[in-house]
């Protein structure tokens, strides 16, 4: 069996737990050893009946162990700067599908990447390392999803779509055939994307509008 550890120890990082429950049932494969978390109040505690390890310093203490890691978080910024902690470390990130998702063999994982209960795949598929696909979403033929992105549940993703790294696509939205959603952008739940939606921004609604620039907002921080 493989070793692993989730990094968090939150809401989603224990729905990942679960999958790997899950997974196991099918085909023994998983042996969850705990979670890290930088919480301190947290370590030495048990959820869902495994450890709280400790925080990255329980990490770096046994980097060069014989097992990987999966990141629990579903905020993607977050999701990416913990990846990168692990990855400093000379972890290996594994991947792990729930028994209940339906996936043809033409689709690609990157590593770390979570696919939960009730989601359907299609074909000619790919998924960038370290991204969620959660409950009940479908994605269609062709698409090409980042790496970091955050697909909520209950999203419906048509064919030849395209997600920049870091997208943060909200619960029960739509983005309609070969439309794109470039990087860390943000669509609000139940949005339908029926426009292409630029990068570093929040778009909402239905139709999708942009309400947000994150890097004009940063712009002008900066210069106050």
């Amino acid at each position: 069996m493989t070793g692993v550890v989730i990094l968090g120890a939150g809401g989603f990082a224990r729905e990942t737990y679960w999958v790997f429950l899950e997974d196991n049932a099918e085909k023994k494969k998983w042996n969850v050893m705990g979670f890290v978390d930088d919480n301190p109040k947290l370590h030495g505690t048990e959820l869902c009946d495994i450890p709280v390890l400790g925080g990255f310093d329980w990490l770096e203490q046994n980097a060069g162990k014989d097992f990987q890691v999966i990141c629990g978080v579903g905020n993607p910024r977050l999701r990416k700067a913990i990846a990168a902690r692990a990855s400093a470390l000379g972890f290996d990130f594994c991947t792990v599908v729930h028994p209940a998702a339906r996936m043809s063999r033409w689709v690609e994982l990157g590593a770390g990447s979570i696919v939960t209960a009730g989601s359907i795949l299609t074909t000619q598929i790919k998924i960038g390392p370290h991204t969620i696909v959660n409950l009940d979403t479908t994605i269609g033929h062709d698409t090409i999803v980042g790496a970091y992105c955050n697909i909520n549940p209950g999203c419906h993703i048509s064919g030849c779509v395209r997600f920049g790294d870091g997208v943060d696509f909200g619960t029960g939205a739509v983005i309609v055939h070969g439309k794109s959603v470039g990087e860390w952008s943000i669509i609000g739940a139940g949005a339908v994307v029926a426009e292409d939606i630029p990068s570093h921004v929040t778009a909402v609604g239905v139709p999708c509008r942009v309400i947000k620039n994150h890097q004009l907002e940063s712009s002008i921080a900066a210069g106050s």
